[in-house]
């Protein structure tokens, strides 16, 4: 295959020639900006899904407060609320305990649960899951007086403890 050569090109040298059309001024133009299109779908995508997210928000809450409403509304009772639990106040309850061994074993911090063995009776659970608060040191000199222990408890455990004490030789266990 022969090629025939082709016409040289237009040049700047030779503006009399035919085959080049006339030079023309390039407008102005805004500079290029590569990559911005993506941002805008991007964005344009995010503020559909929130728009959908606020939408759907907005029906769950009529679908709660037109459901409640049918409830009611049908003779149904409204659901029941719990009111808020009144604060336990703890108190410091000293309380001797039979056994000094056993008592030197607990630690600040420990539950335990307080057992009164009475002679006429089984013995009773008088405080459940009571924390310790206190070890006192032992005190020299006393022989099977027991030992000494302090217990976070609430008040009412803390009479049912003192007079289980006046009656009854009391145990801990620990939990």
């Amino acid at each position: 295959m022969s090629r025939t050569p082709s016409r040289p090109p237009c040049s700047p040298s030779s503006p009399s020639s035919s085959t080049c059309p006339p030079a023309r001024p390039v407008p102005p133009f805004p500079p290029l900006r590569v990559g911005r299109a993506g941002g805008r779908l991007r964005r344009a995508v995010r503020r559909r899904r929130r728009a959908t997210a606020a939408g759907l928000a907005v029906v769950a809450a009529a679908l709660a407060v037109g459901g409640a409403q049918a409830r009611a509304s049908r003779g149904a009772a409204p659901p029941v609320t719990k009111p808020p639990a009144a604060v336990v106040r703890l108190v410091s309850a000293p309380v001797r305990i039979a056994d000094a061994a056993t008592v030197r074993l607990l630690r600040p911090g420990d539950r335990v649960d307080v057992v009164a063995a009475e002679r006429t009776g089984p013995p009773r659970v008088v405080a459940a899951g009571a924390r310790v608060s206190e070890v006192p040191e032992p005190e020299k000199g006393v022989g099977d007086g027991g030992a000494l222990v302090v217990l976070s408890v609430p008040r009412d455990t803390a009479r049912a403890l003192v007079g289980a004490g006046a009656v009854a030789r009391l145990a801990v266990t620990l939990c």
